[in-house]
C-alpha cells in the first residue's frame, strides 16, 4: 500500500513553489517547481502560476496554498510581500477556478501556520504537547500557535511592539543582511523580541524556522530566553508540505 499523496504551492515574496507531497512522511515526493513571483504580484497573475505549476505534475486531487496573508474562510485579509490587491480576494474561489476544482477541494492558509503544522506533524514539533509557538525569520517574522498540537491560525507575533517598534523591523533576518549583522549582533535582537512575546505567553517550546534555520547552530544557542528553542526540521519545505497536510486533511475530515 503506497503512502498518501497531497499537493501544496507556497508562495512567497520572490518565489511560487509545489510539488507532490508523501504526506504520511512529511516530505516532497518529487522535486519541486520554482517560478519567480509575478512582480506585480496580482490574484490573476499569481493563480496562474500556481496552475502552472499544479499541471506541470498532472496533479488533479486537492490542493494546499499558502499565502503570506491573513486568511479567513478562505479569503485574503492582510497582504505582506505581495500586491496589495490580494486583500478582500476570495483566494479558495479564485485558485479553485483557474485548476478546474470544487472549492472544498482548495485550502488556501497563512505561510507561518502551514508551516507550523508541517513541523507539527513531522518535524521539531512531533509529539509535543502544550503550547508551542513556530516563529519563521525571513523578509519579516511569521509565526504559528498550537495548543496540544491544534493550530490557533492566523497569529501575527511578528507585529508585537519591541523597544517601540514594529518587531519584525528590528529582528527579521532580512534586518541581519540589510545591516550586514554577524550571527551574534542578530541574536540579541532575536532574544529581546522573544522576551516581549514571553510577557504575553508561557510557550513550552519555540520552534524557529526559515532560511537562517539552516544555520542554527551559530545562532539559537546564542539565545537569551526563558523558552526552549530549537530549529525548523523541514526548512524551505515546510510550507509546500503543510499546504497539502492541510488540504488533505480537510477533505478527508
Amino acid at each position: 500500500m503506497g503512502s498518501a499523496r497531497g499537493f501544496g504551492v507556497d508562495i512567497g515574496g520572490s518565489g511560487i513553489k509545489g510539488c507532490p507531497v508523501d504526506i504520511d512522511g512529511g516530505v516532497l515526493a518529487e522535486e519541486r517547481m520554482r517560478v519567480p513571483t509575478p512582480q506585480p504580484s496580482t490574484p490573476d497573475a499569481v493563480a496562474d502560476v500556481v496552475a502552472e505549476i499544479v499541471e506541470k505534475f498532472s496533479w488533479t486531487g486537492p490542493v494546499g496554498v499558502t499565502l503570506p496573508c491573513v486568511v479567513k474562510d478562505g479569503e485574503a485579509r492582510t497582504a505582506a510581500n505581495v500586491d496589495k490587491g490580494w486583500i478582500g480576494t476570495d483566494a479558495q474561489a479564485l485558485f479553485a477556478e483557474r485548476l478546474g476544482l470544487r472549492r472544498d477541494e482548495v485550502v488556501v492558509l497563512n505561510d507561518a501556520d502551514a508551516a507550523g503544522i508541517a513541523e507539527m506533524r513531522s518535524g521539531a514539533g512531533a509529539g509535543h504537547r502544550g503550547l508551542v509557538v513556530v516563529l519563521t525569520f525571513g523578509t519579516g517574522i511569521g509565526s504559528a500557535m498550537f495548543v496540544d498540537g491544534a493550530l490557533v491560525p492566523n497569529t501575527e507575533f511578528g507585529h508585537i511592539e519591541v523597544d517601540g517598534k514594529d518587531a519584525e523591523t528590528e529582528a527579521a533576518a532580512s534586518v541581519k543582511d540589510t545591516l550586514d549583522l554577524s550571527y551574534p549582533e542578530w541574536a540579541p535582537r532575536v532574544s529581546r523580541y522573544v522576551r516581549a512575546l514571553e510577557r504575553f505567553l508561557w510557550p513550552d517550546l519555540l520552534i524557529a524556522g526559515g532560511g537562517v534555520s539552516k544555520k542554527a547552530h551559530k545562532w539559537i544557542p546564542l539565545l537569551d530566553t526563558r523558552t526552549p528553542v530549537v530549529a525548523a526540521e523541514l526548512k524551505n519545505d515546510a510550507g509546500i508540505v503543510g499546504a497539502a497536510t492541510a488540504a488533505a486533511t480537510s477533505l478527508n475530515g
